[in-house]
């Protein structure tokens, strides 16, 4: 049975997750495996990198499904998506693959972005896409928190108290925070990168350095709850309409043709 990979690109608003579950709750998976049953007869199961929350969004999220008809990838992307509209989710890119590859296990590198717009007025056009305060931080005092992060650590305190991870350490290799223009106010652009992380772990660091950026905590603080490997040390956990799944990384880029 040939394999392919699908890049998947998702608005979150409307699902209940990625993962499927019971009759009635509508999720990601549910959907494209929906699609896909129109194409072959079923029952369908693809795999996914990542098992994103309800709300959260992605623009490279990667997934592997086996078939039995030979399918020209280009031509398989297109059969999916005109099966799904117009539900917000579209394959972006489509690639055959080994029967030794897959989309969670193979995967080397997941990358995050969290969007947190600062403005009084509430946002219109990226109402659902962003998380929205109405106070400025301090980018520099999230920084200077964030650094406490970067390395190998037991994430604990940031992990959510369902997450079903063996361990809690992890190493977070990256933490970027840019600062745009936005009307009327700034977005704080979060970008975080890891082989594999936590169960509300973007959401629990990000909901922390907001802390810090709002002058409610201050930078050490991070450190301080960091080491205190305990959930009750972690900040307010944010919404999850700001966050996006924004890649997924392999030693061998399956659509780089």
């Amino acid at each position: 049975m040939p394999r392919y990979a699908l890049k998947i690109e998702y608005h979150g608003g409307p699902f209940n997750g990625w993962q499927r579950q019971a009759a009635g709750q509508p999720t990601v998976q549910g959907a494209v495996e929906a699609a896909l049953g129109r194409l072959e007869p079923g029952p369908h199961t693809i795999a996914a990198a990542g098992r994103t929350d309800a709300g959260v969004h992605a623009l490279g999220q990667v997934a592997h499904c086996d078939l039995v008809k030979i399918w020209d990838p280009f031509r398989l992307a297109g059969a999916i998506n005109a099966h799904i509209r117009p539900l917000p989710v579209a394959v972006v890119a489509c690639a055959e693959v080994a029967d030794s590859f897959h989309a969670r296990f193979s995967a080397v590198e997941r990358r995050y972005i969290f969007r947190l717009v600062s403005r009084r007025a509430a946002v219109t056009h990226d109402a659902g896409l962003v998380w929205q305060v109405g106070h400025r931080l301090d980018a520099d005092a999230m920084r200077e928190g964030a650094r406490h992060l970067i390395g190998l650590h037991d994430f604990t305190t940031f992990r959510s108290s369902m997450c079903q991870a063996a361990s809690a350490i992890k190493t977070l290799d990256e933490i970027g925070i840019e600062v745009l223009d936005y009307p009327g106010g700034q977005e704080y652009r979060f970008t975080l990168c890891a082989r594999s992380f936590l169960h509300n772990q973007v959401r629990s660091i990000v909901g922390s350095l907001e802390r810090v950026g709002a002058g409610s905590w201050a930078p050490d603080q991070i450190r301080q709850a960091l080491n205190a490997a305990d959930r009750a040390a972690c900040g307010p956990v944010c919404p999850p309409q700001g966050l996006y799944l924004s890649g997924v990384g392999y030693l061998a880029d399956p659509f780089a043709a």
